[in-house]
């Protein structure tokens, strides 16, 4: 057992890219092998699950990257990146950003990725009957897209990362608003 524990370790840390193996990340796995070695699997398990935590922070900032600058014309409050165990999507990383004009409309982009729950939205996504049932497809660039009836745009990114678009703008600026995700760095998480 405690060999099959240090072998998934020593990969997860081969996972990481370089440039991430000589910080805290790498620290926090290194804690937890050193510590399960030692015999103390409860010291083991709190070090693992700060690696995940700060893993998960790390993808919520490279989230929170993706999200575009304002528009010609408005403004936007800082993007906000956060990681949750007990959101009503079962967990992930998130990030947001609301955008105002002088008008008083706004549109709000909320990102969620790596949650249990968007794996089963994915597949009601990607299957067009089942998608049409949410409302209207569209495009956004190259992905595909739902807009509800209530004129919230949902896009599916790579079966894991939903992007929510909603506010009080006309469609127009929401559709504005989601062509203007870094849809790569979304996708890359960088």
């Amino acid at each position: 057992m405690q060999r099959t524990v240090v072998t998934a370790l020593a990969a997860l840390a081969l996972l990481l890219p370089a440039a991430a193996r000589a910080d805290e990340v790498t620290d926090a796995m290194q804690e937890a092998m050193r510590t399960y070695q030692a015999g103390d699997p409860g010291a083991a398990r709190m070090a693992m699950q700060e690696a995940l935590q700060l893993l998960s922070q790390r993808a919520a900032a490279a989230l929170a990257a993706a999200l575009p600058k304002p528009l010609a014309g408005w403004t936007a409050d800082e993007a906000e990146a956060k990681t949750s165990e007990l959101t009503f999507m079962g967990g992930g990383a998130q990030a947001s950003r609301r955008y105002r004009n002088a008008g008083g409309e706004d549109v709000e982009i909320q990102v969620v990725a790596d949650s249990p729950v968007l794996a089963q939205l994915g597949m009601i996504m990607n299957n067009p009957a089942m998608a049409g049932a949410m409302g209207k497809l569209i495009r956004i660039g190259s992905q595909r897209a739902i807009q509800t009836s209530s004129n919230e745009i949902q896009m599916m990114v790579n079966n894991r990362i939903m992007v929510t678009v909603n506010g009080s703008a006309p469609m127009e600026a929401k559709l504005a608003y989601a062509t203007a995700i870094d849809i790569t760095k979304l996708s890359a998480g960088k």
